[in-house]
């Protein structure tokens, strides 16, 4: 795991689930490993998480695992030999039982779509390359006229972008693969085709009944999300924002927007988000990115992303490595672009944002510390922000912040310094029981351990968030000086 403020989360796959690429992936600056359960085995899955896990250990890192639940994606049905080309301005029937495709007459692996549409809406095949709109109902099916066709292919993804979709949030693989993601010891779980915010309550309901929780990413990637965000993050404990289907079931040039909507939304209520889909697309096949892929990567770390994704490039890509080194360069030189251009602009006041409260709705005593920490370490010219942490919520509304000096979440729980890898300039330290409980001379020794990691020296100081004598980490500053 790397030091960058930035995190990076990276897609595992073929390419990547061997130990060897793998631990090369970590050395790189990998913080967060996604397991894609819409792909892959639970044996290929399993493991691949059993090497992280015994990696991480060898390595000595804190690094998490999110477990990516496919969702409720509708699909087309088989199609008779593999695929029928549908003509611009032809008909089609869509039915609501199985039957073998053609482009004339097909069926949907979600068997309510007849009663989810209605006469107007679009229905969206293969990433939107064929778009239908629906012309009329029976009881058993609708009528389609396609306005841009080509060739429908069996199990294609289906996006219907103007309907209320009543599948549920989570489906019965769901349930099992979560199952298995949450005995198998994942630190997040994400949630895909989010809509509302009861789909978040339904997860947990289900985390309840397997007996063991752990935080939920939600997956933004349909228009009744983006209806309800500010819900539906509030019911999360991370977004992660999936510009491909947001991208077919939207107007394509209004998602730049909304993803800084959302990371805007996401940073005033102290959570965590993670920009997806195509960051460095090109780099599945080639060595190097686009000019523009490049500037994507810089833009999501400039609205304030926490955490950058790979998908196909580290899972099935040739370049798994070289794209996690690439975005961790575009990362580093983008922050080193805010940081100057702040100073120039305002000077060293000019870095944090005056207007933010992080988290103020939920906590506005943990707010005004998390605060209050970061503008006292601005004006000492402090090295490191130190918090105590026992969630880590003060240590990720901190870094919210975007501060000059690094972020430490001291914590004794294992499980909570893995959790911190995915928050923005948060660098998770584990400590011992004793050091935790304030035992002796315990924080003196953790003082000299941050001293030798971050070579600080005598005189120095670091602002310390909360108290590791409090079993839930109290909300207080104090100011020290290196001996």
């Amino acid at each position: 795991m790397g030091t960058d403020k930035i995190k990076i989360v990276a897609t595992l796959g073929p390419a990547s689930r061997s130990a060897a690429t793998l631990e090369r992936l970590l050395r790189a600056g990998v913080d967060v490993v996604r397991l894609n359960l819409s792909h892959g085995s639970i044996e290929e899955h399993q493991a691949a998480l059993a090497a992280f896990h015994k990696l991480r250990w060898d390595l000595g890192i804190h690094a998490a695992a999110m477990a990516d639940l496919g969702g409720p994606k509708v699909r087309t049905g088989v199609m008779l030999e593999g695929k029928s080309d549908l003509a611009d301005g032809a008909t089609c029937r869509i039915e609501s039982l199985p039957v073998e495709g053609t482009a004339a007459r097909f069926s949907t692996t979600h068997p309510g779509l007849v009663d989810d549409v209605s006469v107007g809406d679009r229905v969206l095949i293969d990433d939107g390359r064929i778009r239908l709109r629906v012309t009329h109902k029976t009881d058993r099916a609708v009528e389609c006229v396609c306005e841009s066709g080509g060739a429908i292919g069996t199990h294609k993804g289906l996006n219907l972008p103007d309907s209320n979709v009543s599948l549920s949030a989570i489906t019965d693989k769901d349930g099992r693969d979560l199952r298995w993601a949450l005995e198998a010891g994942v630190e997040y779980v994400a949630l895909s085709f989010v809509r509302r915010a009861a789909d978040v309550e339904a997860l947990r309901t289900a985390m309840d009944e397997a007996g063991r929780r752990v935080p939920v990413v939600v997956k933004i990637e349909t228009p009744q999300a983006i209806r309800s965000l500010d819900e539906i993050i509030a019911t999360s404990d991370a977004a992660l924002v999936a510009r491909g289907d947001l991208g077919v079931e939207m107007d394509v040039w209004r998602i730049p927007m909304i993803q800084k909507d959302i990371v805007r939304r996401c940073r005033r209520m102290g959570k965590p988000v993670i920009i997806a889909t195509q960051m460095l697309h090109s780099m599945v096949a080639s060595p190097t990115p686009t000019r523009a892929e490049v500037s994507d990567v810089a833009n999501a770390v400039l609205d304030g992303a926490d955490a950058v994704m790979l998908s196909a490039e580290s899972a099935v890509g040739r370049f798994p490595v070289p794209s996690v080194e690439m975005l961790n360069r575009i990362a580093r030189d983008a922050l080193q672009f805010r940081w100057a251009s702040a100073c120039d602009a305002a000077g060293p006041d000019g870095l944090l944002d005056q207007r933010l409260y992080v988290g103020h709705g939920v906590d506005p005593t943990r707010s005004a510390v998390a605060r209050s920490a970061v503008l006292i370490a601005q004006d000492l010219g402090a090295q490191l922000i130190v918090v105590w942490c026992h969630s880590g919520t003060t240590a990720r509304w901190v870094g919210k912040y975007r501060p000059l000096q690094p972020v430490v979440g001291l914590s004794a729980d294992e499980t909570t310094c893995h959790r911190l890898a995915l928050c923005y300039g948060v660098e998770p330290m584990r400590v011992s029981p004793a050091e935790s409980a304030g035992e002796g001379a315990s924080w003196r020794e953790v003082q000299r351990r941050l001293a030798l990691r971050y070579d600080l020296a005598a005189g120095q100081m670091m602002v310390v968030v909360g108290d590791p004598l409090h079993p839930e980490r109290a909300s207080n500053l104090s100011i020290h000086r290196i001996e």
